[in-house]
């Protein structure tokens, strides 16, 4: 077992600090643009698109666009946006940071690309409503049935059962820490939580992270920002230090000039996920007039999660004095949720680390909800068989379980393994797609010109209609 845990480690070491990276920074810059910049350019649109469908009731299955969001948004904003970037910070110094929001911008474009695309792609559910995402697109516009399975079972693995047990790992670790309450007992509790969710299907995990959402991202952002109002005068000198670190090769901690400018790249890559084939699943379900519009959306996705969770634990830790300074009773330099928590106790009192043990539950389980979504999404690929998906669901909530209980430093590396694979697939398959983002692009923008409020799309204008199944001519 451990030397499968070396093998797989050193595999991943060359795929995500070489291999893949090259590949997201390329194609981030190549479809920003072939976009003409989409991502900033458009930012207004950006903001209208998003609000449209709070609130709103759908029809049976169907998805809003905000509902979407959420969905995406619950996977993508998880215990990495708040223990991740402490981590990159101590790693890589506070110049880590300014190359996270480099690449979230760069990253944005990608996110616009796939999610466009799973749109134009996506199908119609059996029981209403709009499924698609990565596999689709692979099957129906590639003509690649084998490489939709293979992208299937990549991503229900890796994000419906291996990345669940991590984030189940995670609440009871925080749980037991901040309130003595055994692993088990909050792990059973989580279960049952997670089955009374996900057996309700993707209605009722669009109206759940519909609420719990906003909450958990508002609760961290004002935190963030009380303690940026409080530390206001600080704030000149911390820009500073990031700028001095993300450019000086003195500056950065953990290796200089590199260790910041990779360091920053990897965090923004793994908490957006732009790219990487996980977010279109939800921008598939979507009810719009028009796929431009859900590809705006998901575009602000990365920008929230990366420009507003991820800044914010980053100015609690920059804004709280010399995090270096910040030891443990053995006297080893504090990273990842203990920094936080610490940082929050300095600014906050002695209370704060409960609320952080609080916040990580909920960032947590709204990650195993989202999680879930892409496997299910995936599962069901293979049409008809719902006992699939049923069996899905049980796995699920069993490796909740084991999570909750388990060492699980292998299942990270598989499943770091699995999602690189993952994404490879769906980044060579959206760049020979991406013309047909583009075309939807330049037709949004042209209806948009002539005074139309919210365009609608028909599949005539695209050139090749192969695997366009749900809109009309």
């Amino acid at each position: 077992m451990d030397f499968l845990g070396a093998a797989v480690s050193a595999v991943n070491d060359v795929l995500w600090s070489y291999v893949l990276i090259a590949m997201l920074v390329i194609l981030g810059i190549y479809f920003s643009f072939r976009t003409k910049f989409v991502q900033i350019r458009m930012l207004r649109e950006m903001f209208w698109a998003i609000t449209d469908g709070i609130g709103e009731k759908t029809k049976k299955n169907h998805v809003s666009s905000f509902q979407a969001f959420c969905i995406s948004t619950a996977s993508r904003v998880g215990v990495g946006n708040i223990a991740g970037i402490s981590i990159a910070i101590v790693t890589g110094g506070p110049g880590a940071i300014f190359w996270m929001w480099f690449i979230a911008v760069i990253g944005s474009a990608s996110g616009f690309v796939e999610s466009t695309l799973a749109q134009i792609y996506k199908t119609r559910s059996p029981k209403g409503g709009f499924r698609g995402g990565p596999a689709y697109y692979i099957k129906n516009a590639l003509g690649s049935h084998a490489g939709g399975v293979f992208f299937a079972i990549l991503i229900s693995i890796t994000y419906g059962l291996i990345f669940n047990s991590v984030q189940a790992n995670t609440i009871t670790l925080a749980t037991q820490a901040a309130f003595g309450i055994d692993r088990m007992t909050v792990g059973l509790i989580l279960a049952v939580l997670t089955g009374l969710v996900i057996f309700g299907g993707v209605t009722r995990i669009a109206k759940f992270t519909e609420w719990l959402v906003p909450i958990m991202a508002s609760v961290y952002i004002l935190m963030s920002l009380y303690v940026t109002i409080v530390n206001i005068t600080a704030l000149p000198g911390m820009f500073m230090q990031i700028l001095e670190s993300a450019f000086n090769p003195d500056a950065a901690i953990g290796g200089g000039l590199g260790a910041a400018l990779m360091t920053g790249i990897k965090r923004g890559l793994f908490s957006n996920e732009a790219g990487m084939g996980s977010v279109p699943n939800a921008a598939a379900t979507a009810d719009v007039l028009h796929p431009v519009k859900q590809g705006l959306v998901q575009a602000m996705g990365v920008f929230v999660d990366t420009l507003l969770i991820c800044s914010s634990s980053a100015f609690i830790i920059l804004l709280s004095g010399d995090y270096t300074q910040a030891v443990d009773s053995n006297g080893i330099q504090l990273t990842g949720v203990q920094l936080i928590q610490a940082s929050l106790a300095q600014q906050f009192g002695a209370w704060a680390p409960g609320i952080v043990a609080i916040v990580i539950i909920m960032f947590a389980f709204s990650s195993i909800i989202g999680n879930y979504y892409y496997g299910e999404n995936n599962i069901q690929f293979f049409n008809g068989h719902t006992l699939y998906l049923q069996v899905f669901r049980l796995l699920v909530v069993g490796m909740v379980v084991f999570g909750s209980v388990a060492k699980i430093s292998l299942v990270w590396n598989l499943a770091d393994f699995f999602m690189a694979l993952m994404a490879m697939t769906n980044l060579i398959a959206i760049t020979l797609l991406s013309k047909y983002a583009f075309c939807a692009l330049k037709d949004y923008c042209k209806q948009k010109r002539q005074g139309i409020k919210d365009p609608v799309f028909h599949a005539s204008i695209i050139e090749d209609k192969k695997g366009i199944e749900v809109w009309e001519d």
